[in-house]
Parts: structure tokens; sequence; C-alpha cells
């Protein structure tokens, strides 16, 4: 029974930093997504070209290769300035750092996937009713904001509870970079005592978190139930 409460306690700090990890990376890239979004569909051809172009090279390469690239650009950066003469020092100390950088690469990570996602929703209102609002004086963000906002909100739930239910399978992809998350603490546990139950066992805690989102996902898409789409 020991062991087991002892584990317990163990994987619950380890769920604490995937749980900051997905707080922060949906904090980040929900409203991040939207500016990408509104960036791909700039009239501004070279706005529009580069934001598309971004999208494509983080859609199209793997996350793991995103963290590791964000992980060692501060040394990088670092390395480059202080060879032109520049005393530049910002590499990564610490397990903070490697967090923070970890946030990073899964904030934009999952922003530009978010951004197709709102991108559809948007280009699935019907031009009618921008008109409509037009006619009525209501200028752009008032359009956006009063009439079109919450049509978008009612279209994108349910592709935006995928993602952000894979986005909590995903944490465990942190385990490459930080010791603290929760796969990475199980993995430990796994290797220190010679058991395999723990990486079972926090896979329920997995299940849990995904099925406390599954639940709120589903009442959120059930009180936007009144636009009819």
């Amino acid at each position: 029974m020991s062991l087991f409460f002892n584990v317990t306690l163990q994987l619950l700090e380890g769920l604490l930093y995937t749980l900051l990890i997905f707080g922060v990376t949906l904090l980040v890239a929900l409203p991040l997504g939207l500016l990408i979004a509104f960036g791909s569909k700039s009239k501004f051809k070279i706005i529009s070209a580069i934001t598309r172009a971004f999208v494509w090279v983080i859609r199209g390469t793997p996350l793991m290769l995103q963290i590791i690239f964000f992980l060692f650009l501060p040394t990088s950066i670092s390395n480059v300035a202080q060879k032109i003469g520049i005393p530049l020092d910002v590499a990564l100390r610490g397990e903070v750092a490697l967090l923070i950088m970890v946030c990073v690469a899964f904030s934009i990570n999952y922003a530009c996937y978010f951004s197709e996602i709102y991108r559809g929703g948007i280009q699935s209102i019907p031009a009618g009713q921008y008109e409509a609002a037009q006619v009525l004086g209501m200028t752009k963000s008032q359009t956006f904001s009063k009439v079109i906002f919450l049509q978008v909100v009612k279209r994108i739930v349910a592709p935006m509870s995928n993602e952000i239910i894979t986005l909590v399978k995903d944490t465990a992809l942190a385990s490459v970079v930080i010791r603290l998350d929760l796969f990475t603490v199980a993995k430990g546990i796994v290797n220190t005592k010679a058991i395999l139950w723990p990486i079972f066992y926090a896979g329920l805690f997995y299940l849990l978190i995904n099925g406390l989102l599954t639940i709120l996902l589903g009442k959120l898409e059930k009180k936007l139930g009144y636009f009819k789409v």
C-alpha cells in the first residue's frame, strides 16, 4: 500500500506539470490561432503567403522536431551573436527554462492547427450575413464580434475538441526534454522500481482528463445549439 501511495503522489506531481503545459498551450494557442487565421485571410498577399507558408511548415513537421528546434534555438542565437562580437547569452539553464521552451513549441504548433479550424469556420459563414451587417451600418469588428464569432465557435467546437483532447496526449512528448511531466515520472518509476503498472496507472490520469474535457466541451456545444448550422 505504501508503494502505491508513493507512486500516486509522484504521478500527481507529474500531473501538475502536464496540466501546466496543457493550460499554457491553450491559453496562448487559442487567441494566437485566430490571429494566424486572419493573417492567412489577409488581403495583403505578402502577409497571407508568409502566414500560409509558416502554417504549412509547422503542420508538415513532427511536433517532437519542433520541440527540439526551440530547445536549441536560444543556444544557436547565443553562438551566432558571440561569433559576430555581440556578448549575448540566452542559453537555456534549468528545468524551468526548458519547460518554457516546451510551452512555446506546443503553443505555436497548436496555434497553427487551430488557425486552420478557425479559417474553415469563418469561411463557412454565408456571405449574406456580412452584407446584412454592412447594410445595418456595422463596422467589420462589430460584424465579427456580434454576428459571426459565436456562429464560428458553434461550428468549430467539434474539431477543436478533437485537437484539445489530442493535446492532452501530446504532452507526453515533453518527456524528450523535461523530467517533470506525468509520462516521464511514470517512466522513471518503471525504470527504478522495475515494475510496469505505473505506466498504465498514468494512463488512467490521461483518460480522466480527457473524460472531463469531453463532458465540458459537450456542454459547450449544447449551449451553442440555438445557432442553426
